[in-house]
């Protein structure tokens, strides 16, 4: 565990995401993104803040971090938590294989909805690398500075707490691993569970099981994913 100085400097990097977004911003990665979110009548952040998944989870609660891209880019999908959809929205392919995932490694029935607000509620942090998108383009703010953000968001967890689980679902995931040291923190490392790539290893991976339990190795309680 961390001290409360450092508690309180991951707990800083909350600001971040206001800061970015901010009209008038200084911060040097805030400006092509304000000028842009200002330009667009269509922007999806999930129906909630940009950095919901922070506003649901304090820093020292954080015991997983999963990994996604972008919001969902369909209007009402999302709702500021990676691979989330709103209870109403029908579930995604990638979350549907996440799902059937769950079932086979812990032999439990899967969720009844898409909307995993009790995973971030247990300390699970569902982080978007690049936090909105624009309706009907995937991507559409890649590069445009958030990355720097949710950087600093990994880089501080991995510093400053010990005994975390980082699931990284594919190689864009993947490429944040050298932010995290793989002797202090659990690195799970697959497929993305899309359906492009889902038998190419991730049936059968078991990264559920595996967080909990190193979880339990590590004296913490386990994520009740079901």
């Amino acid at each position: 565990m961390c001290d409360d100085a450092q508690a309180g400097r991951v707990t800083e990097i909350d600001d971040l995401c206001g800061a970015v977004m901010r009209p008038g911003a200084s911060h040097a990665v805030a400006t092509p993104v304000n000028t842009k979110v200002r330009e667009l009548a269509e922007i999806h952040v999930g129906g909630g803040p940009h950095c919901n998944a922070l506003s649901l989870l304090a820093p020292a609660n954080v015991k997983v971090v999963i990994l996604g891209q972008d919001p969902y880019p369909t209007a009402g999908n999302a709702h500021g938590l990676a691979f989330s959809v709103t209870r109403q929205t029908k579930l995604p392919g990638s979350l549907r294989n996440i799902f059937t995932e769950l079932a086979n490694d812990l032999g439990v029935p899967p969720p009844a909805h898409g909307d995993l607000t009790d995973w971030a509620h247990q300390g699970v942090l569902l982080l978007n690398t690049v936090l909105t998108v624009e309706e009907g383009r995937a991507h559409a703010y890649k590069n445009w500075g958030w990355e720097k953000v949710t950087d600093a968001i990994i880089a501080a967890l991995a510093r400053d707490y010990d005994g975390l689980v980082f699931i990284l679902w594919g190689g864009y995931a993947q490429k944040k691993s050298p932010l995290i040291d793989p002797a202090r923190h659990l690195i799970i490392k697959e497929v993305h569970p899309s359906g492009l790539s889902v038998y190419r290893g991730f049936w059968g991976s078991k990264p559920f099981s595996k967080t909990n339990a190193y979880l339990l190795a590590q004296g913490k309680g386990p994520v009740q994913w079901a």
